[in-house]
């Protein structure tokens, strides 16, 4: 069966509704045709150059992104520009281009939702509620058992694609922990809300110096034992493209779908050295 860039557009938002999206965020279909057929559909969590590349190399003329292509102010498209390179490589080859950011991050099968999962989270309920409360940005929940602060991390790193980071933690490595807050993506905004919500540590991406230390010291004039764990964007909101798959393969029989396999984490290599405890 052949479907259009706009059946894949239907079944996107019944999926991921572009209304409860954040206020700030663009999603929805960003390029192409609506009347477009689709051939293939390669699923990123970032558009880059060699991302497009992958989609022609594999017949794919749709990109569905995580993250989308133009969320800041694009003033010009010139191809010498970031911006304006790719845009101009996704029209030359015929590709559109799709994104389902913050709407698919609430969801109940959403980023967040998904590394709960992983970490076999119980008991669980968003971080930062939206609507009736059913779903929102985040998840807080249980461990099945009591663990290490040092084994949840080695937990996480197990199951994350590797990446030259790896998991970073504030806090000690034989702490006993037991519920968990987590943000897959950028998530020190919600760092005072972690810490409210009682949570033993704190899972996400982008941590900043300042936001971080700061929130830890609040802890410790509080006498509360509060963890930090900063994982790579990238590979925790890359968990999340296979449910996506399974998602769109019900909406849509029949329509080929692949996962990129492109690592977009920035970074390469990580030169480190050792911490006397």
């Amino acid at each position: 069966m052949s479907y259009t860039v706009q059946n894949f557009s239907s079944a996107a938002e019944s999926l991921w509704p572009t209304a409860n999206k954040e206020e700030w965020d663009v999603v929805g279909l960003v390029l192409g045709s609506k009347n477009q057929e689709i051939t293939k559909v390669l699923l990123t969590v970032d558009v880059t150059d060699e991302v497009i590349q992958q989609a022609k190399a594999t017949g794919a003329n749709l990109i569905f992104a995580h993250h989308p292509l133009l969320l800041k102010s694009v003033n010009n498209l010139v191809e010498e520009n970031a911006k304006g390179h790719l845009v101009s490589q996704l029209i030359k080859s015929g590709i559109a281009l799709y994104s389902a950011h913050t709407n698919a991050d609430v969801v109940s099968t959403g980023t967040s939702a998904v590394l709960a999962e992983q970490l076999g989270l119980v008991a669980t309920r968003p971080l930062s509620p939206i609507g009736d409360g059913s779903q929102g940005i985040g998840v807080i929940g249980n461990l099945p058992s009591n663990t290490t602060l040092g084994d949840l991390a080695s937990k996480l790193n197990s199951f994350l694609p590797q990446t030259a980071t790896g998991v970073r933690v504030a806090g000690d490595f034989t702490r006993e922990v037991t519920s968990v807050a987590l943000c897959a993506g950028a998530g020190d905004a919600y760092l005072g809300l972690a810490l409210e919500s009682g949570a033993d540590v704190y899972i996400t991406s982008d941590l900043r110096h300042h936001p971080a230390q700061e929130i830890l010291e609040l802890a410790k004039a509080r006498k509360v034992e509060f963890a930090l764990v900063d994982i790579s964007h990238w590979a925790a909101e890359f968990l999340w493209l296979a449910t996506a798959k399974e998602q769109l393969a019900k909406e849509l029989p029949g329509i080929e779908l692949e996962i990129c396999d492109i690592r977009t984490d920035v970074f390469d290599f990580l030169m480190n050295n050792p911490i006397n405890q």
